[in-house]
């Protein structure tokens, strides 16, 4: 996962490499905390990925930018580069949504006798769901955030930077899980209610289904959007359920927010990454 954020770009491991990182990471915070603010649901990897693009375009150009269009058509049809990145992205909600329908259509059939007491034994099961797609979601995320300080580090030595030391693990993780406790209420609120009206059967099959999507990705080491699959497999849920209870108007806006995520993180980082080589005066 480290490996494919770190082989989108094509630049010099030297420091002025530092300067397009931190323009990236920079529009990515900035349109995060927008979208934060508003409470939607906006993929961070989404964000990353805008703001990486807009560095190194506005600094080195779109040729240092490795596309993955050439391995693809080639022959070999490699999947790699912004092409894997972009594909893992909008395949991933989907693959969310569909299984998080055929598991809810199989529910309904499979406890159609069933009476509501079975709800306490859902909720128990909850929190081993829960814990495993935690564990899921957390090595899919951590890994994106590794592959910024892998080439910050290869940035600083001047050379490939083949391991990642466990400090650096631990300080990721840990400042994943302050963020989420911080900032996070908000997009939760918007993802557990303002969708659909989840009940315990829902959250198991959205669970679920976000399980087994992030596990494929972890597997074959493409970065998704956590809260995409999330937000694809409660969709996918509620359309199974009651399509007409599903609030359609908020997955407009959620949509629409993936969308625009990648140009206008680009911009910013774009903009950010100006004003730093104007500053520093950096070629």
């Amino acid at each position: 996962m480290a490996d494919t954020i770190a082989g989108i770009i094509s630049l010099p491991t030297d420091k002025s490499l530092l300067i397009v990182l931190l323009s990236a990471i920079v529009g990515a915070v900035l349109w995060d905390l927008m979208t934060w603010r508003m409470g939607l649901p906006s993929s961070s990897t989404h964000s990353f990925v805008g703001g990486i693009l807009g560095a190194v375009m506005i600094s080195a150009g779109p040729d240092q930018v490795l596309w993955g269009w050439n391995e693809l058509i080639s022959s070999n049809h490699q999947v790699t580069g912004i092409v894997k990145v972009v594909m893992a992205l909008i395949l991933s909600p989907l693959l969310g949504f569909g299984l998080a329908f055929g598991l809810e259509k199989l529910s309904q059939i499979l406890l159609r006798n069933a009476t509501t007491g079975i709800n306490n034994h859902m909720k128990k099961g909850q929190w081993i769901i829960v814990s495993l797609l935690s564990f899921t979601n957390g090595s899919n995320d951590i890994q994106k955030i590794m592959g910024i300080l892998v080439l910050a580090l290869a940035a600083v030595s001047g050379s490939q930077v083949h391991a990642v030391s466990v400090w650096m693990r631990l300080f990721v993780g840990l400042a994943m899980f302050i963020g989420i406790m911080m900032g996070g209420w908000q997009i939760m609120k918007t993802i557990g209610r303002g969708i659909f009206d989840i009940k315990p059967i829902h959250s198991i099959n959205s669970q679920l289904s976000s399980l087994g999507s992030v596990f494929a990705a972890n597997l074959t080491g493409a970065p998704v959007s956590s809260t995409q699959v999330i937000v694809g497999s409660i969709m996918g849920v509620g359309a199974a359920d009651s399509y007409k209870m599903v609030n359609w108007t908020i997955v407009k806006e959620i949509i629409m927010a993936w969308f625009i995520t990648i140009p206008l993180s680009g911009m910013m980082a774009a903009v950010f990454c100006l004003l730093l080589k104007a500053l520093f005066r950096v070629v």
